[in-house]
This record gives C-alpha cells, structure tokens and sequence, in this order.
C-alpha cells in the first residue's frame, strides 16, 4: 500500500529536527564573553547619560539592567505560558487525501492577577476554529499568523464565578464530564462540541455556581461584536447556553442547552449530555448531541475508553460520528486508538491511528503528535 511506502518519509523527517536540539547546547561562549566588556567600547559610554524612562523594551527583562526600577515593568502577577503542537503522519486511502502530511500550531497564554481572586487572559495563537478534515484530523492551522483568541476578565461575584470577554467560549463556565484524551479532534468533549463545548460569537458573559454535594449549574450569552450590528440585535448572531452537572468521586455526568439564533437565518437548538466512569483499570467516557434547525433533527454520539496506566503513559480507544447527522443522511464514523506517554515534564508524544469512513474508499491515517509547553 502507498501508505506504508510514504511512511518512510516520516522518520527522515522527524531525523532532520535532530541537529536543532544540538545546536541549540553548542553556543560559542568565548565569542559571547567578548561583549561583555562594553565599559572598554567607545559605543557603550554613548549610553551612560541616557535616563530611563521606566518603560522596558522587553516585558519580563527588568533582570537584564540593574537596580531597574518596577515601574511601568513587567507585572510580578503577570505569567506567560507557550505551547507547540505539531503532527506529522501518512494517510492512505482516498487518492484525493493520500499523502505524507504535516502541521503545527502555536500558542501563548498571558495571565495576570489584580486582587488575588481575579484574572485577565489572553490567548494569542495560529489555531484554527473550524471542524476537523479527513487531511487534518487535528484542526491545525499550519503557517497561519498569530491573532489575538480571546481576552477574559474572571472574577467571582458572592458564590458565582463570572467569566467575561471578547470571543471567550461561553463553555467556559461550563463543568462537563468528559475524561477522555481525545487524540483526533473528532472526539473532543466526548462528541459534544457544540453543546457542552459550545464557543462563542462576539461578547461572551457567563458564569458558575457549585454547590458543596458536587452539582453545578453554568449559563452564559455571546453576541455578534461589530461596529455595523449591534449587540443583541436581529442582524447579529446571538447564541445562549445552560449548563447542569453532577460530579462524583467515580463519575459525572453533565447535560446542556444551547441555542442560536443564526442572525436572519433560522434558529438552531442543540442538546448535549456527557458521562464518565471510572473502573479499576479504565475510564469509560460517553457522549450525544443532537440539534434541531428548521424542523431537521440531526444526531451524533461518542463512546471511548482511556487505559491511564500502560507503561509510562495511557492508551485511548474511541468511536464517534464525523460530526452530526440527519436522519435521512448516510452516517459515518471515525475510529481512533492512540498512546500518549510523556517523555519529561514539557514534552509529551502520541502516536495513533485514525480511521474514517467517507463517500468513496476509507481513510486510514497514521500520525505521530508531540506537544511542547514551556
């Protein structure tokens, strides 16, 4: 098959990030040492007279001049965390699809804190926000420029914690019971993405409660963010969801409502529901959803198992829909198996295997994942 011929393409390629890590330890530091004698170089006394305007140049390089002052500096409660996924693998199957590909995505998160209880996030990334492809099980946005995600403010308000932001998830107050590791992104939120992992269009407000015996309700409302619509308006996108769940030592389960209104066009309901259990050797997460829009039911599920000790790591197994279906429409499925181990405290690799039923032949796609965060 062609696909275990372009497989030999992978570990070339994977061989070619090798000499990076190499590299990177072997810094001339007798080249380096020279510019540390900047007091002998006319150029640097040209710097002695400068005033600092208490600005750096560099958020977080307050350590790069001494006795710097704090002010206008880098905040103490301010953190900054990156992250890198990439994959690369072999598809076979369709002709159309069939190839040796590769993608990566690139993310930062900045956090910051005001009264200790709060916090404002911003997430700045090349993701991409679609549904998953048959060439793209991983929804990656490869070579894609970083743009800002989201901006949340996260405050509590008495019991309640409020969540607000431009282009913030309304699921971000949202509990869910989902403890599978999703290897493709067919299976994330245990195939309720659009209900208990639904996202948000514009202005987001949302918020939680949970009680001291493990239940927890969650709502929230997002509105089209535009200088031409205004918010809450017939012409915008407003969408609204409802939350309940329950956990427990063992498992969980979580049900929710949402519903958009899809600006002119008509309105879309959907339901979610979402469990999981845990045995001795194993957790059992399962998933349905369904959604209603101009008096057409549409229908998908999720059913996996993750295994959290197998040797270093874990091994998932998981079926789903591609998606949700129509009752008159012809239904297909994806399968997936995968393990993830990680090989230190910033590195975790995944290979897996994913299947997909399509119109012509079925997909079968081989990838390695690794996700770097640092």
């Amino acid at each position: 098959m062609k696909l275990f011929k372009s497989l030999l393409i992978a570990p070339a390629t994977l061989g070619l990030l090798a000499p990076f890590t190499a590299i990177a330890g072997e810094a001339n530091v007798d080249e380096i040492s020279k510019y540390s004698n900047l007091e002998s170089i006319e150029l640097s006394n040209s710097f002695l007279n400068d005033v600092s305007n208490g600005e750096p140049l560099i958020a977080g390089g307050e350590g790069l001049v001494e006795d710097f002052s704090p002010a206008g500096g880098f905040s103490e409660t301010t953190t900054a965390s990156f992250s890198v996924d990439a994959a690369i693998g072999a598809i076979d199957g369709d002709t159309t699809t069939e190839a040796v590909t590769a993608y990566y995505g690139f993310n930062i998160g900045l956090s910051t804190s005001f009264t200790g209880e709060d916090s404002l996030d911003i997430a700045i990334d090349s993701g991409s926000d679609s549904r998953p492809t048959a060439a793209n099980p991983f929804d990656y946005d490869t070579g894609a420029a970083l743009s800002v995600d989201g901006v949340t403010y996260s405050f509590p308000v008495g019991g309640i914690s409020m969540v607000t932001g431009f282009d913030t998830d309304i699921s971000a107050s949202f509990t869910g019971a989902c403890s599978y590791s999703a290897f493709s992104d067919y299976m994330s939120d245990c195939g309720t993405g659009n209900s208990i992992g639904v996202g948000g269009n514009g202005v987001t407000a949302t918020g939680s409660y949970a009680f001291d015996s493990g239940f927890s309700v969650a709502a929230g409302l997002s509105s089209t963010s535009d200088s031409t619509v205004g918010l809450l308006t017939d012409a915008g996108t407003d969408t609204y969801g409802i939350e309940a769940a329950y956990t427990a030592d063992s498992w969980g389960v979580a049900v929710a409502y949402v519903s958009t209104d899809n600006a002119a066009k008509d309105e879309t309901t959907l339901w979610g529901i979402n469990g999981t259990y845990s045995f001795e050797l194993a957790d059992l997460s399962v998933g349905y959803e369904t959604s209603e829009t101009s008096g057409t039911d549409s229908n998908g599920y999720f059913v996996g198992l993750t295994f959290p000790e197998v040797g270093p790591g874990s091994v998932s197994v998981g079926a789903a829909t591609a998606g949700n279906f129509a009752s008159n429409a012809t239904e297909y499925m994806v399968y997936e198996a995968s393990y993830s181990y990680p090989v230190n405290d910033g590195i975790t690799v995944t290979p897996g295997v994913i299947i997909q039923e399509t119109a012509g032949d079925d997909l079968t796609a081989i990838f390695v994942k690794s996700s770097f965060a640092f």
